[in-house]
């Protein structure tokens, strides 16, 4: 039954990522559509396409490696002469022969610049037909060969490949025939479909299940009060026990029971376990009234809140280390409680911070990325233990994911939980990864049409008039580098999950 649930647990993770990867590429491909791209493909998925079916001009279909997708949009790499445009209507202008419909929009924006981006595109795919009764050079099949020049070769067939299926008449149909800011849209609209998903599954997880929260009512009851320096060197045998000479706490001398209440400690009013700590830790050393109510009735009693050393914590909650591993310590005010565990809401006004918590944490991941690659380089030649909070690849996700929906030790609610906790912190991270500048990711598009647009603006500041699409295909040297040291990091990672993954036991032991 286990092994069942295991595998369970890694199709449902495989279904969430491969929904989460459908409404990515949906969001390219609706604003896409809505402003005219022929859209030739709709895939979820790479290799071997395992369904499809054609529904007007697009293919949709799903394919069997559920770990990424695609749009097909004729024009990534725009055709040479197009990039041109601006060289050969000057040539064309020097001959007499330029078209009076281009003529006519350059001399629109010679007088006002309105709707530049719209205008020149357009006046780009008319260049891209033919200009001076068809003297210019055709958007597809022409290539010219230079010598010496790497990647030129590759680069004409990445502009050929791209512009295959538009027909003749069909350039203003391609993704470069697009304006800048509709472009932008058309890059940016995919990765904002998973933050706005992440976003709507952490709802879901904080506000609607709730979280596990610490509150006012009394779980346990502290017998004694023994600083960390001395309990360290106890055995372990003594550790939950208390010694004859030992301090009693203040809440064990007073008298509070499991299942009080505490309403207000020193006059203040405590209305979460937060509050109720801070103030006791303000208090060391005074005597202090404590409001609480038991089996209805309410009741006051003084006690002394005494002086103790104990251990330090961070704004989350995990503890403070020395260099050499142990724990750091304080002096602080110390009543001798524990609370009761009660899934609450996450009040509305924190879940903003909670959100920007989580995807500024994303993003600092990434940029520390290089760093955390040569940890987990270290840990694949065995020089390094693998760090439970460390990276972990889309095999280790859904290990974890068989382990959640495997393991009795959690109940149902605390693994939906979990789960959708990993789905919403992956759907962030396909975010903000794509956000990265670089090729063939949506943030390197982003990225070349901010320059192209900056570059128009600054063209038509120094009067140079129209200019055609950037040459996208200049970027390929580049965009396979990257490609390569993504299908390393990638490699690396299935490799350490495979070999030293992170267990679901070593998560809960980090306090992760």
């Amino acid at each position: 039954m286990t092994v069942v649930l295991y595998i369970v647990g890694i199709i449902l993770f495989l279904i969430g990522i491969s929904i989460s990867i459908a409404l990515h590429e949906l969001g390219h491909l609706t604003p896409a559509k809505k402003f005219g791209v022929k859209v030739t493909h709709y895939m979820v998925g790479f290799g071997p396409t395992l369904f499809s079916f054609r529904r007007g001009e697009t293919e949709y279909g799903i394919k069997a490696f559920p770990l990424g997708g695609f749009i097909a949009m004729p024009g990534m790499y725009p055709p040479e002469a197009a990039t041109k445009a601006r060289f050969e209507t000057a040539v064309a202008a020097q001959r007499g022969g330029t078209a009076a419909g281009v003529e006519e929009t350059s001399g629109g924006l010679g007088e006002s610049g309105a709707a530049l981006d719209e205008v020149d595109n357009e006046t780009s795919g008319r260049l891209g037909v033919g200009m001076g009764d068809g003297d210019a050079a055709p958007l597809r099949g022409d290539r010219k060969k230079r010598k010496g020049r790497p990647f030129e070769d590759t680069m004409a067939d990445a502009r050929e490949f791209s512009n295959q299926e538009i027909e003749p008449g069909e350039e203003h149909r391609t993704f470069y025939a697009l304006s800048v800011p509709k472009r932008l849209v058309v890059m940016f609209s995919g990765p904002f479909v998973n933050l706005v998903l992440g976003i709507l599954i952490m709802g879901i997880s904080l506000l609607g299940i709730g979280v596990v929260t610490p509150t006012t009512t009394v779980q346990t009851v502290v017998e004694c009060a023994v600083p960390v320096s001395e309990a360290q060197q106890r055995p372990a045998s003594e550790q939950n026990t208390c010694r004859p000479d030992d301090q009693l706490t203040p809440a064990w001398e007073a008298g509070i029971k499991p299942g009080d209440e505490i309403t207000s400690i020193a006059g203040v009013e405590t209305k979460d376990w937060d509050q109720l700590s801070s103030v006791i830790k303000e208090h060391a050393g005074e005597r202090v009234d404590v409001d609480f109510i038991r089996d209805g009735q309410a009741q006051t009693v003084s006690v002394p809140i005494i002086a103790t050393e104990r251990p330090k914590v961070d704004d989350t909650g995990k503890a403070v280390l020395n260099p050499d591993g142990t724990p750091q310590t304080e002096t602080q005010g110390f009543f001798g409680v524990g609370p009761v565990q009660e899934r609450q809401s996450l009040p509305l006004e924190e879940f903003p911070g909670a959100v920007w918590d989580q995807v500024s944490g994303v993003f600092h991941a990434i940029l520390t990325l290089p760093v955390k690659l040569v940890d987990i380089g270290e840990v694949a030649v065995g020089t390094k233990d693998r760090d439970a909070e460390g990276l972990v690849g889309m095999v280790g996700v859904g290990r974890i994911a068989g382990e959640i929906v495997s393991t009795d030790q959690i109940d149902v609610v605390d693994k939906a939980q979990m789960g959708l906790g990993m789905l919403g912190s992956l759907n962030i991270f396909l975010f903000a990864f794509n956000m990265i500048p670089l090729l063939p990711l949506d943030g390197g598009h982003i990225a070349v049409g901010l320059y192209e647009g900056a570059r128009r603006r600054i063209n038509r500041w120094r009067g140079r008039g129209l200019v055609g699409p950037f040459d996208t295909a200049k970027l390929l040297p580049l965009t396979y580098v990257c490609i390569g040291l993504m299908l390393c990091m990638t490699a690396l990672l299935v490799y350490v999950d495979l070999v030293k993954p992170i267990t679901l036991d070593a998560i809960f032991n980090s306090g992760g």
